[in-house]
């Protein structure tokens, strides 16, 4: 099995896991909620981290769910991967939740999976298989947090005249980019490599731009995983996303 294949398999069987163990609890208050997510993030990162050390030993791993070691920053692939992205919609039985496995490669994301087990019929998005882009909106989308939008994305949306669309995980948010329900994904509340790496990898793929919100690129597989920003949109709003931003640091 080839590395997208592989990641593609381990994304759908994972969110087919989490559904069945959501399917076997009871949801009646915010406590149990909670708990099904930490269930969902074990069970998941478990059969995630198994499967990969199984199919590839010798390359490095990082897992949202998994103690971090300096392993993996002497390897030139490694994977890395958020079993339940979203853990808060996941507990809620909402639909904005996914599971990334992306590998990494010297600091690229250069393949991944997203999985999106709460859809209708569930969907798995993979680099290896872009979607055309339907035509975007008169009015532009920014996906925001549901309970934090970024200031700077809030700022943007203003500035250009765009919508605020609240949503739930980072990879939800990255993904209704690539599936044409919204233009741009700006967001500046700080995240981890995990919950971006795959989003970026699918997203690079299907030929959006994928970038920190000052333009640099994205990089992987560093030493501190805190990744401040990114930004995720149609490339013919880059520009002046990232103009505005500018805008907005100088003051």
């Amino acid at each position: 099995m080839n590395d997208v294949d592989l990641a593609a398999h381990l994304a759908h069987v994972a969110g087919q896991i989490l559904l069945q163990v959501r399917s076997s609890q009871m949801f009646d208050g915010a406590d149990n909620a909670k708990a099904l997510g930490k269930a969902g993030d074990q069970t998941a990162n478990q059969f995630l981290v198994h499967s990969l050390r199984v199919q590839r030993p010798d390359d490095g791993l990082l897992s949202e769910e998994s103690q971090d070691t300096d392993v993996r920053l002497g390897k030139s692939r490694v994977w890395i991967i958020d079993p339940v992205d979203g853990t808060r919609e996941y507990g809620e039985a909402r639909a904005d939740w996914a599971v990334h496995v992306a590998l990494a490669i010297d600091g690229v994301p250069e393949i991944g999976a997203v999985a999106l087990p709460g859809l209708d019929g569930g969907i798995v998005l993979r680099t290896d298989q872009p979607r055309a882009l339907p035509p975007m909106a008169s009015t532009p989308r920014l996906l925001v947090s549901r309970t934090r939008p970024a200031a700077e994305a809030v700022a943007v949306a203003q500035a250009i005249g765009g919508e605020l669309v609240p949503m739930g995980s980072a990879g939800a948010k990255a993904m209704a980019v690539v599936l044409g329900d919204a233009e741009i994904y700006l967001h500046s509340g700080g995240q981890y490599e995990w919950d971006s790496c795959a989003p970026a990898a699918v997203a690079r793929a299907q030929g959006l731009h994928c970038s920190r919100i000052d333009g640099s690129p994205l990089v992987y597989n560093q030493p501190n995983t805190w990744m401040p920003d990114l930004l995720i949109c149609r490339p013919e709003w880059a520009e002046r996303c990232l103009t505005e931003v500018r805008a907005l640091a100088a003051g």
